[in-house]
């Protein structure tokens, strides 16, 4: 079909990253949300390239939601903007289905045309209530109350960097097929920082990289991992809310580049058994008006006293937050003590085996590593239960608390007992939320094999959170 006659925004690489990066600052230094809404409104008005606004938002399981809004219409109804909520999965039931959406004007994007389409720009939604409250199950929602409550009341600034692995296989939608072929086909099989310049895995992650640092990602370095066609590709810290936001667009554009390539990025945290899992490794700190509260020149490893509480109540609650972290049946094969997996309930400089390590850092980068997460959670429960148990959670009185012999679950059954009895758990989500939660878990695992055994099956697959094969879903 042809496009001459069309004249849509596309925008170069290079100009994308100043815009972005604008953007960003503004979010990062709290520019005025009225202020910035009605800049983005003023652009949105006067450029009539643009043809749609792409929201986004993420259900309870952390799978990423999109709608496109012609831009004229959204101009008109931007305060007004609906969807049947019994449509998405943990949230309201069909009796109750009327959600809107609000828009983070802050959480605004410019994509490269050629990953997302001409003529659009990019940003994140806030669902909510009928009441006009934020909506409970809207975890984004959550997270940015706190952050925003904590920011206000002591002056604290929650960072997060993520370290997001993935594997790239061969063919479109090769998770969607595993239950026909039974396998998932490597592109490379260099291993650790190894592949040829021009191979598959590398064209992907140069490419990946290329459209992060378009919108603003601040990337720092990227490679091969361990595993064959393995790949991690490293970016900035960001404030919480919108570290779990790149996680997201992350995911999204390693799909889209995937899949414009004619293969497929996989975020399942082991789809191959015999090498090692994917995790998302969570570097976290709080700066308070700009000093690093974890940093002490002369604490034991550097790290102050207030790192070492927050990362003992983190310790303290591993068992109640585990299904956050790996909150699905595949991401417990991650938990394999062989293959570096960390699952001891302990901290530690040096031991990766260990739930929560301490990496060398100075005045600007001390920070703790949250090792126990997988790629495949919902960030934004991630980060809020994470910063809010650091903060706030209880602290054991086990003796030797960060090196006692103490281990997350193997499998997903006694994770989601844990997580249901815990009390932390319902403090940190409230009972109706945290019972949606656990029956989405507790669904998927009724679906798959009690027992993992030593192969990869087809329902740990077909029926993740992250598989877009909603057909099968809706035969149960």
């Amino acid at each position: 079909m042809s496009t001459e006659l069309r004249n849509f925004l596309a925008i170069p690489y290079d100009e994308l990253e100043v815009m972005n990066l604008k953007a960003k600052k503004q979010r990062l230094d709290r520019v005025d949300p009225h202020k910035i809404q009605e800049e983005r409104l003023k652009y949105l008005a006067e450029e009539s390239r643009i043809k749609a606004v792409t929201v986004m938002f993420s259900d309870l399981e952390g799978r990423l939601h999109m709608l496109d809004y012609d831009k004229k219409f959204l101009l008109k109804s931007y305060d007004n903007l609906t969807f049947d909520g019994s449509s998405i999965r943990g949230f309201t039931a069909q009796r109750e289905s009327d959600l809107r959406l609000g828009l983070d004007w802050g959480a605004f994007y410019w994509g490269p045309a050629d990953v997302f389409g001409p003529g659009k720009v990019l940003v994140f939604g806030e669902v909510i209530d009928k009441n006009g409250e934020p909506y409970t199950a809207d975890i984004r929602s959550v997270l940015k109350l706190f952050a925003d409550g904590l920011h206000k009341k002591r002056g604290y600034t929650c960072n997060a960097a993520n370290e997001i692995e993935g594997f790239l296989f061969a063919g479109e939608d090769a998770e969607r097929r595993y239950h026909e072929t039974g396998k998932f086909e490597y592109v490379n099989t260099g291993g650790y920082y190894h592949s040829l310049p021009g191979d598959p895995l590398r064209t992907f992650i140069d490419t990946v990289a290329e459209v992060q640092r378009a919108m603003g990602f601040q990337n720092e370095k990227d490679h091969p991992e361990v595993a064959p066609s393995q790949f991690e590709i490293n970016y900035g810290y960001a404030e919480a809310v919108a570290a779990a936001d790149h996680i997201q667009l992350y995911k999204l554009v390693c799909r889209q580049v995937a899949r414009n390539m004619g293969l497929t990025a996989s975020f399942l945290p082991k789809p191959v058994v015999g090498v090692n899992g994917s995790g998302m490794h969570t570097n976290v700190s709080v700066s308070q008006n700009g000093k690093n509260l974890f940093w002490d020149p002369k604490g034991e490893e550097k790290l102050s006293k207030f790192g070492y509480e927050f990362l003992d109540r983190i310790l303290t609650h591993g068992n109640d937050l585990c299904l956050i972290f790996n909150s699905s049946v595949n991401a417990y094969r991650r938990l394999d003590p062989h293959f570096e997996a960390p699952n001891q309930l302990k901290a530690s400089a040096v031991d990766r085996g260990a739930m929560i390590r301490i990496p060398i850092g100075n005045e600007r980068s001390m920070r703790t590593e949250i090792r126990a997460v997988a790629p495949d959670a919902n960030p934004y429960l991630v980060m809020y239960s994470i910063f809010k148990t650091g903060l706030e959670g209880e602290t054991s009185k086990i003796k030797n608390l960060r090196s006692a012999e103490r281990y997350l679950p193997d499998n997903i059954h006694t994770a989601i007992d844990d997580f249901r009895k815990a009390t932390w758990t319902t403090k940190l989500l409230g009972e109706d939320v945290k019972g949606r939660y656990a029956d989405l878990k507790q669904a998927s695992a009724d679906r798959c094999p009690r027992l993992l055994g030593t192969i990869v099956k087809p329902a740990e697959v077909q029926f993740h959170h992250a598989v877009y094969n909603q057909f099968l879903w809706n035969m149960f």
